[in-house]
């Protein structure tokens, strides 16, 4: 992996693109940057993050033999390597939120956006990572925790990068070797508010109840709503309210 250290950019997954856009790279590349200036989050979200005190990255990872209807398997790859490092670093209370914010408690610690690079067929895909590692202060994020807070400790930004680095390859191992029911079965049972009953909001903004069961092989939550019905949902189709 060549890895790229910025001192500052506007989003870390738009320079990694036009970055490989222009070089097509045969290795996967991480780019690093101390301070990212329009962070994005899922939905368009702003991405809260004081320089030189978080980890903001983004991967591009060459994808082979891996279909697009299976493309969530990184997703859930990518949360759970996170999800498995943060319970190294001694956090407690950790769940993954659909599809891929990693929660402390009920307040969020790392957010995950993942773009898909596709000539012809799904080529590779773009991973960013904003992970709030010593940071202890959020004005715009009042929901937010941090590694330091959740421990007492400030931890250093490199070794925690290393160790997500060498967790996420192994779990990219086991999408190679086509291990995907065992790696949905972990990521599911690792959902925030699975099997518990739930107030979402659909983009109207009308609100129903219903309770997280399981998601699909292409990644949408299956949720069983009042009248005993299970009904899948994308992203854009609903809200979790808590």
């Amino acid at each position: 992996m060549k890895i790229v250290k910025l001192n500052a950019t506007t989003s870390t997954n738009s320079y990694l693109r036009s970055y490989t856009k222009e070089l097509n790279p045969d290795t996967d590349v991480l780019v690093w940057t101390v301070e990212q200036r329009s962070g994005r989050g899922q939905r368009g979200a702003f991405w809260e993050a004081q320089p030189g005190k978080n980890l903001t990255f983004s991967v591009f990872k060459r994808i082979e033999a891996l279909s697009l209807d299976r493309s969530f398997y990184i997703t859930m790859a990518t949360s759970l390597a996170v999800f498995e490092v943060l319970e190294q670093l001694g956090l407690q209370q950790l769940s993954v939120k659909w599809p891929n914010d990693i929660l402390a408690g009920r307040s969020k610690i790392c957010g995950i956006l993942i773009e898909s690079v596709i000539r012809k067929d799904l080529t590779a895909v773009i991973i960013g990572i904003g992970l709030n590692v010593n940071q202890v202060q959020f004005s715009r994020a009042p929901r937010a925790t941090s590694i330091a807070l959740e421990t007492g400790r400030y931890f250093d930004l490199e070794e925690i990068l290393d160790l997500l680095i060498q967790k996420f390859y192994t779990f990219v191992a086991r999408i190679v070797s086509g291990d995907f029911e065992a790696l949905k079965a972990e990521y599911e049972q690792k959902l925030f508010r699975r099997d518990k009953a739930s107030t979402f909001e659909d983009p109207s903004g009308n609100r129903f109840t219903g309770i997280i069961k399981e998601v699909s092989k292409t990644g949408k939550l299956i949720v069983q709503l009042e009248d005993e019905l299970y009904k899948a949902f994308d992203l854009k189709e609903l809200k979790l309210l808590y």
